[in-house]
Order: structure tokens, then sequence, then C-alpha cells
């Protein structure tokens, strides 16, 4: 006797190319997931695309500072995320890109496999991804010592020599805090700072925090995990080693947007410019999250944004009904 298995079963939680959604939510972040399960519990047709659910959350080492978890890994954070939404049997696409969006009676999302959704309204919560200095070790040693969020991963290395590669507000900002925490902090940069006149004060105050302007960061070395930086002394034209636990490389994010960028009114930094309820510029697309112009790129802070905009849609959906 022979088994036959039918690998063609259909997932009822896949999306529907033939339907007219209330909301459509483009990304599976905190942003997305938490839009999608107050758009569910207001009793809307609500589905998420996304490449990737979890985000760039996942990629998260530790989260120490999300209000009812005092530690817990990214990926452990999303996970949880990701589970309350499929109680609701949210639909979802996953590993799919979004080429552009178009609006007239409804909004029309076209992915770049050629599928096309339309919705009454839509929620772009694609999140951000931080610029890479693009040296060798920068990949091999991301989470196990090289870093994108001081905020974030900062309380891991208390007590221990860190690097901060940036020369603007966020990398001066980054080498205050960590002092707090670090042992020492050593601010690299590669050409002269930029940073507001009063940080850079600040910051000459602090004993631990040691200042290396025209300094280029050429390779990050260890073996389990980092243990410094070759660097570069461009006036000196010497190279030489920084022993270090951590690079916290804070040289800017770059926001998700560009499949949006004909239709919707970024900023100078290509975020999408949003009001308090959310709204862009184009009625009945909403943004939240790290892609927005929103300022503190916080987990906790693109949850909120993301039930804002779920709120927001439910108004608007409400003045077509």
């Amino acid at each position: 006797m022979s088994l036959e298995i039918n690998l063609n079963v259909s997932n009822k939680n896949e999306l529907d190319m033939e339907k007219v959604y209330d909301i459509l939510i483009i990304g599976g972040g905190p942003a997305g997931l938490n839009a999608a399960l107050y758009s569910k519990r207001k009793g809307l047709d609500v589905g998420i695309i996304s490449y990737d659910l979890g985000g760039q959350v996942m990629d998260t080492s530790s989260v120490e500072n999300y209000l009812g978890f005092p530690s817990i890994s990214g990926e452990g954070l999303m996970k949880k995320f990701i589970d309350h939404v499929n109680i609701l049997n949210v639909p979802y696409l996953e590993y799919v890109h979004v080429k552009d969006i178009k609006k007239s009676d409804l909004i029309e999302i076209h992915l770049e496999d050629g599928n096309t959704f339309k919705s009454k309204s839509i929620i772009i919560a694609t999140g951000s991804k931080p610029r890479k200095i693009g040296i060798p070790g920068e990949l091999e040693y991301s989470n196990k010592g090289v870093c994108y969020c001081a905020i974030c991963d900062g309380p891991l290395f208390a007590d221990e020599e860190v690097v901060v590669a940036g020369g603007g507000n966020s990398a001066v900002e980054a080498a205050i805090d960590l002092s707090k925490i670090a042992k020492k902090v050593t601010l690299v940069h590669r050409s002269n700072f930029r940073a507001d006149k009063i940080l850079v004060d600040q910051l000459l105050t602090l004993d631990n925090v040691q200042i290396k302007p025209e300094t280029q960061i050429l390779e990050v070395i260890g073996d389990k995990f980092m243990k410094g930086l070759i660097v570069k002394d461009r006036l000196g034209n010497r190279e030489y080693t920084i022993e270090a636990a951590g690079l916290f490389v804070e040289i800017g994010y770059l926001p998700n947007s560009d499949p949006f960028k004909n239709i919707l009114a970024l900023n100078s930094k290509g975020e999408i410019i949003v009001d308090k309820y959310g709204r862009t510029n184009i009625d009945g697309i909403f943004a939240a999250g790290d892609v927005t112009d929103t300022p503190y790129k916080q987990i906790i802070m693109s949850a909120g944004d993301g039930a804002k905009c779920a709120l927001s849609a439910n108004e608007y959906i409400n003045t077509l009904k």
C-alpha cells in the first residue's frame, strides 16, 4: 500500500489577489505587526506583505529596553509578536519585494514578481537599514562585537573598551552615552567631526573618551568575537591596532523608502514625511516606524507608530463607508 501526500495544500493565511482589503501593511517588523494586530481587532480585513517577518530586530542579539522583557533576544521578541498576530489569522505574503504603489479609487501594490494586490488603504512599515562601513570583518563580527545601535546594545559592553565610528551628532551622542557604561570609548572618524559644538564640548569633558579624527577603520579583527580594529592614521600615513570588544557604527541609517519615492513626500534623508496621525501626503496611505521622519528609532516606538496608523486608517475607512 502506498501513501500519497498532497503537497499543494493551500495556506488559509495567504493573501488573495482577487480581493480588495481594507488595509494592506507593507513590512513585517514591530510597526507592521502591531498595525496588523490593531487593524484586526477593529474588525478590518487586513493582510501583511513583507520580505522578512520580524524585520531587522531579528538580527539584534539582545533587547533589554522593551517594557516587560528585562532581557530577550531580538529573535525571541519578534517570535512573540508574530505568534500573537498569528492567533488572529492575519494573512501574509513573505519573501517578496514591493516595486511601487499606485493610487486611484483603490491603492494598488505592485510586486517585483509581477503580482498586484488592492486595498482601500495601506500602512508602510518597511523600516530602515544601518549604513555599513564596508570593511573586512564587519559582517563576520556583526552581533559578535560589531553593533549599529548604542542605545540597544551598549549595556552589553559594561566595563569594556569600545570604539564608535562616525563624526555626526549620532556618533558623538553614542560616545557620550557609552562613556557612562564602558571602561573606555574611542571615537574614530575618517575626516573632521561635523557634530554640534555643544555636543563636542560635552564629549571633551569626559575622562574615559579618546577622540581620533582623520582615522580610517580598515578591518575588524578577532576570533570567535571581535577583539579590535586595524586603523590608519591618515595624517601620519601609518597603520596600527586598537584593542576593543565592540564597534558601534554610527554613520546613519537608510530608510527603505525607494518603492514609494515617486508618489510620497520624502525629506532630505529619504524618510517618509508623516503627521502626528501617521498620515502621508496621499489620502489612505499611512507610514509607521523607522521608514518615517519620526525621531528616535526604537522598537517600542515603532510598535506604537503601527498602532497609531492602524487607528488612523480605521477612521479613514469609516469615512469611505
